[in-house]
């Protein structure tokens, strides 16, 4: 039987909260956290403590950026020493140029960048310049991916079923939320991922409309489903085909496959990219880089890209912090071989209580879904799993202590060991017992 916590301080503040912040929370997801949204108070290394004293194994890292684990001194101890020379100072500042040089370094595509608070804002400005340069107004996007949620792209993230996208080339797109001005609508053009030969067809007779692909290079926000062999190296091929810009949204793979984010990963350079979460360690900092030809459009102000907050002192100083650990430390491979750890010894426990569950994704993140399906290979698989049964199965695990993304993702971050890894598994041990 399974240990069931008390979170009553949480939910007596939660209903403090709702009198003075809509819903009680800041951002949508976190009313979706079990039991209810939840208070915490301290996060150290793999673990975070809530307000009634729970602690918890922690892989959700605050939905990514903890690629280091929570409250890394060597980020702290940055963010603290260069405060104390400014905030904020509404000009350049010699820690910006460093960060700048080091993403230059190590990311394939970043030979111009600026810096951004969100993964959000830098995806707009990423399409306005790639709009400004081709002449072009639209762009491709696929189904189930997430670039945020400001007007034009808060599309096609949801849908009610498989069937009710309809067409694969005409599909059905459903707005992510109420309010969204319907000519945002016209903005975009969606397909399913993972089909190389239907974009093709689609861009043989659409080229001339479409200013940028933009693509998860692992689709990390609807399962974790990684491209098809030859699939991203594909649209590379027919973006230079037909003059249109690639765009990959590093939000979730930047810093997280390697130093060279998914595209040195997969030896596919894009145009133009965005990286955020891991990059910052939990401070608010983005950036869109890109090649010096597309990016120019910046540098020559053709293109308007701005921004007060922007490359503050602490946000700055946590992500050159944060990439000069990961620099040091070269901890890829261990994080590889621990996520795929926990990736085989979900499956082999499923499998012995005769559970339907695909584990799937790279290994520092990855996904469980409970489906009958050998693979997933795009967003419409997804919507075929058992949604109640992941609830029970994440409800289960966050009452033993583990706390995982409500959708089902998993990150692993430097702080885990190989015990975090057996605690995991012996608690999805009982709760695949209940299920």
């Amino acid at each position: 039987m399974i240990d069931r916590p008390s979170y009553k301080q949480s939910a007596a503040l939660l209903e403090r909260a709702r009198k003075v912040l809509a819903g009680g929370v800041s951002s949508e997801f976190r009313k979706f956290s079990f039991p209810h949204a939840l208070f915490y108070k301290e996060g150290n290394g793999s673990r975070i403590t809530d307000v009634d004293g729970n602690q918890y194994l922690d892989f959700t890292l605050s939905q990514g950026p903890l690629i280091l684990g929570h409250s890394h001194p060597a980020v702290l101890q940055a963010v603290n020493a260069y405060s104390q020379e400014g905030q904020l100072f509404a000009g350049q500042h010699i820690q910006e140029i460093e960060l700048a040089e080091k993403l230059n370094q190590l990311i394939p595509s970043a030979e111009l960048m600026r810096f951004c608070l969100d993964g959000s804002e830098a995806v707009q400005t990423a399409l306005r310049v790639a709009r400004a340069k081709t002449g072009r107004q639209r762009f491709l996007r696929f189904e189930g991916h997430y670039h945020g949620w400001l007007d034009n792209v808060a599309w096609a993230i949801s849908a009610p079923s498989e069937a009710a996208l309809g067409d694969r080339k005409r599909p059905e797109v459903y707005p992510w939320s109420e309010g969204l001005p319907a000519n945002t609508r016209g903005e975009f053009r969606v397909l399913p991922w993972n089909d190389l030969e239907l974009l093709g067809e689609v861009l043989e007779k659409e080229h001339n409309d479409i200013a940028a692909i933009i693509t998860e290079p692992v689709m990390c926000n609807s399962g974790c489903i990684m491209p098809q062999k030859g699939f991203l190296r594909g649209l590379r091929e027919l973006c230079d085909q037909y003059g249109i810009a690639l765009i990959f949204d590093e939000v979730i793979t930047g810093f997280r496959l390697g130093l060279g984010g998914a595209q040195g990963f997969y030896g596919v350079t894009p145009d133009l990219s965005i990286f955020a979460k891991a990059m910052g360690s939990g401070y608010p900092i983005s950036a869109v880089v890109g090649k010096r030809s597309w990016m120019k459009l910046i540098e020559d102000g053709v293109v308007i890209h701005a921004g007060t907050m922007n490359s503050g002192n602490p946000s700055v100083a946590a992500a050159l912090a944060t990439i000069n650990e990961l620099d040091r430390e070269q901890p890829y491979e261990r994080m590889f071989a621990l996520g795929k750890r926990l990736m085989e010894g979900l499956r082999k426990l499923a499998k012995a209580k005769s559970l339907d569950v695909l584990v799937d994704g790279p290994g520092p993140m990855f996904h469980i879904a409970f489906t009958d399906l050998n693979e997933l290979r795009d967003y419409r698989d997804t919507l075929a799993s058992d949604k109640s049964k992941l609830g029970r199965f994440i409800a289960g695990m966050h009452n033993q202590r583990v706390r995982i993304i409500g959708r089902g993702l998993w990150y692993i971050s430097t702080a885990h060991t190989e015990d975090d890894i057996g605690f995991a598994l012996d608690a999805a041990a009982k709760v695949f017992d209940e299920l």
